[in-house]
């Protein structure tokens, strides 16, 4: 199995957080069976795309709320990762208390 889960809503509440704050959240290393999808579709056209990350943020965004941790943005890296058979994403996480 390649996530934890597969969801399909963010069962945390709502941030608010724009880009720029999200670029202060320092990178670090997640395990891609450690998390849980808010998407359970993805649009190949992303995932095969070589510049898919050239209008949006290099990091995958992870949000950490009661212990868990949802991927809200990046699926098309983390499934990148896993086809790569890499176990690891680069990500930021927010902290949701």
């Amino acid at each position: 199995m390649i996530f934890k889960r597969v969801g399909d809503s963010r069962p945390y509440p709502d941030h608010g957080y724009v880009q720029k704050q999200w670029s202060e959240i320092p990178p670090v290393q997640v395990r891609l069976d450690q998390l849980t999808t808010t998407k359970s579709t993805l649009d190949l056209n992303n995932l095969l795309e070589d510049d898919s990350t050239f209008y949006g943020d290099l990091f995958a965004h992870v949000v950490a709320w009661r212990g868990e941790l949802y991927l809200e943005d990046g699926l098309h890296r983390a499934l990148r990762a896993a086809l790569q058979q890499r176990q690891t994403l680069h990500a930021r996480v927010l902290e949701l208390h």
